[in-house]
């Protein structure tokens, strides 16, 4: 799959398309899901452009998983789910919908099933104010709240 610097994150960074921002630093971006598969559902991704994790550098893959672990903590502290899955899908076969490469962090409740993936848009204002939650939850430091 190669790289198309059109797809909606591409897109999204350049600021031509709004999202819902959680977090960013130099290397990486976190918003909400506009297409959540469960309440808090958050995407972390790289500036750098790759489309699946071969081509992205080790930077910006190791910077992508220290945010997406700040990202998980943010989301325990803010809605308390008792179990987190963190997924990364590389190429159509994967299911891999945005050709950029990206880390889905799913908070989890026990034994209930996931909605399916790019599915159904969820509602702005109820991303909104998860977001306010999950900012305000989000951690200072390196250390695990």
């Amino acid at each position: 799959m190669s790289y198309d610097p059109n797809n909606i994150f591409a897109k999204i960074l350049r600021g031509e398309v709004p999202c819902i921002k959680v977090f960013e630093d130099q290397m990486t971006l976190v918003f909400m899901d506009i297409m959540p598969q469960a309440e808090g559902h958050l995407l972390v991704i790289p500036k750098e452009p790759a489309a699946q994790i071969f081509e992205l550098s080790e930077d910006a893959a190791a910077a992508c998983m220290r945010t997406a672990r700040k990202a998980a903590i943010a989301v325990r502290t803010a809605l308390k789910p008792p179990g987190m899955t963190l997924a990364q899908a590389n190429g159509s076969a994967a299911g891999q919908t945005v050709p950029h490469f990206h880390i889905h962090v799913i908070p989890r409740h026990g034994g209930g099933f996931l909605a399916p993936h790019a599915a159904q848009r969820g509602d702005a204002e109820k991303l909104k104010q998860l977001a306010e939650r999950i900012i305000a939850a989000w951690p200072e430091s390196e250390e695990t709240r």
